[in-house]
C-alpha cells in the first residue's frame, strides 16, 4: 500500500497543530518539539509539519511505501523516465529510520519516495544536498552510502 506525504514547514507549532486537528478531526499521531505528524486513512496521507528554520510553506511532497522493493521499484521508474535521483539509504529523518529516493520535478517541487523502517529519537541532521533536490529535510547516518543515480 502506498501512502500519500505531505510535509509543510510552519511558523507555530502548537497553532498549526490546532488547527490540522480541527481540520482532519485527529490529534496528531507523533508530536515532538519542532514536529508532529498525523498517519490518515480518510485520505491516505502521511501529513507532517515541522519548525526547521525554511520558508513557511509546502517542504516537499513524497510517497511512503511498505517495502523495501516497493521503493526500489518507484526509484527505478524515475531513473526510466531520465530523471536524476539522489538515494539515501538508512537515514535519519523526522524521527524515524528510512531509505529514500528524492527527485526534484520538471517544475522544481521535491519529491521523496521512501520505506521506513524504524524509529528514532532525534529529527535528523538537515544536509544540503549539491544534486536535485537541491536541498533535503534529512541527513544519512552515512552520507557516503547516499549516491546520485541516473
Amino acid at each position: 500500500m502506498k501512502r500519500m506525504h505531505l510535509h509543510v514547514n510552519v511558523p507555530d507549532l502548537s497553532q498549526s497543530i490546532a488547527f490540522y486537528r480541527t481540520l482532519f478531526g485527529a490529534a496528531p499521531t507523533v508530536v515532538k518539539a519542532d514536529y508532529a505528524k498525523w498517519m490518515l486513512d480518510d485520505p491516505k496521507v502521511n501529513f507532517a509539519i515541522s519548525q526547521r528554520a525554511r520558508t513557511a510553506g509546502v517542504d516537499h511532497i513524497g510517497i511512503q511505501v511498505d517495502s523495501a522493493e516497493e521503493l526500489g521499484d518507484l526509484a527505478h521508474r524515475l531513473k526510466a523516465a531520465g530523471s536524476d535521483t539522489f538515494d539515501q539509504e538508512a537515514t535519519t529523518c523526522c524521527y524515524a529510520q528510512s531509505d529514500k529516493s528524492w527527485v526534484n520535478d520538471p517544475a522544481g517541487v521535491r519529491w521523496e519516495t521512501f520505506f521506513t523502517f524504524g524509529e528514532a529519537t532525534t529529527y535528523g541532521e538537515d544536509e544540503v544536498l549539491s544534486v536535485p533536490p537541491a536541498s533535503a529535510c534529512c541527513g544519512s547516518a552515512d552520507s557516503a552510502r547516499a549516491q546520485i543515480c541516473r
